[in-house]
């Protein structure tokens, strides 16, 4: 079953590029990855998608469901955390907390308690004395609190701590592992590659790709690292996989898509002190996509 589907879902702000022609599901379970750079559309894809701003054209249908038509009631059984939070700065964490629940119409003090300590939140404190870290984790614990079925993050790290980070990432997982679906969009790549499932890349936009971050990873690219005895030939490597040539004296770093067969052949014409065939990080498979678009 797919959680979320979306369907050549355009925004535009008159004649200005808002989102164009977006298509791509969730499947329920699933880590759904949502990549590209600052101002690539990501935000403008998921407030489209919750009907906090309507769409020019195109549909979204959220657990089967018209996302306009049946928007209150599926917002429900949705977490949302926006890329910046904002809130009552008099408020105190816990009011704030209990605040959001009572929409929800149920008791979650048990939740929120087990959240805050989890997250290391300080709930009787004021909104207005958190930094910037804090009000990122009010933010996780209220889009978490009601325990929803579909959990959507809009760049949620900015502000934890490498240890917080991690510790939240622990939390989406066994969110996850009780049911939950979760769409996760950033621009810092190896988040996305230790968490989700899938992805999808877009760019200024539009949609480039939707892919498994297996396939992304291990079938389209490997980097070799080699280091020769002698220079290497002019124009041994001049192959149409190769990308990303760097050359040092003894020392060669490339990428390489397409058969594998044909660069061990060009590479047994040398002489190797040393040789290293890895798997790329995403950031590189990721500009290759973007560069391939230009």
């Amino acid at each position: 079953m797919n959680v979320i589907e979306l369907s050549g879902l355009t925004k535009m702000y008159g004649k200005a590029r808002g989102i164009s022609n977006i298509s791509f599901t969730v499947e329920e379970g699933e880590i759904f990855g949502f990549i590209g750079p600052n101002g690539a559309g990501k935000s403008t894809t998921i407030r489209t998608m919750l009907s906090l701003i309507y769409p020019t054209s195109g549909s979204v249908k959220i657990f089967g469901k018209d996302a306009i038509k049946f928007a209150p009631e599926i917002k429900r059984e949705i977490g949302y955390l926006p890329s910046e939070v904002f809130y009552y700065d008099n408020m105190k964490v816990k009011d704030l907390l209990h605040y959001s629940a009572s929409f929800y119409k149920k008791d979650c003090s048990a939740r929120i308690k087990q959240l805050a300590e989890m997250l290391d939140l300080d709930l009787t404190k004021k909104i207005d004395d958190l930094s910037f870290g804090n009000k990122k984790k009010v933010g996780i614990v209220q889009g978490l609190l009601h325990e929803p079925k579909l959990i959507i993050l809009d760049e949620p790290t900015s502000g934890l701590d490498p240890l917080m980070q991690q510790k939240f990432f622990d939390l989406l997982k066994a969110e996850n592992k009780k049911g939950a679906t979760i769409l996760f969009s950033s621009h810092i790549l190896s988040e996305v590659q230790k968490l989700c499932d899938r992805v999808a890349i877009i760019k200024e936009g539009e949609l480039v790709k939707v892919e498994k971050i297996s396939t992304l990873k291990e079938q389209n690219h490997k980097r070799f690292r080699l280091e020769t005895t002698a220079p290497l030939p002019q124009g041994l490597l001049q192959l149409s996989g190769v990308q990303d040539l760097q050359i040092d004296a003894n020392h060669v770093s490339f990428l390489y898509s397409g058969n594998i067969n044909e660069i061990v052949l060009k590479l047994s014409q040398l002489e190797l002190a040393n040789l290293w065939i890895e798997e790329p990080d995403l950031e590189e498979i990721f500009m290759h996509y973007y560069e391939k678009e230009n």
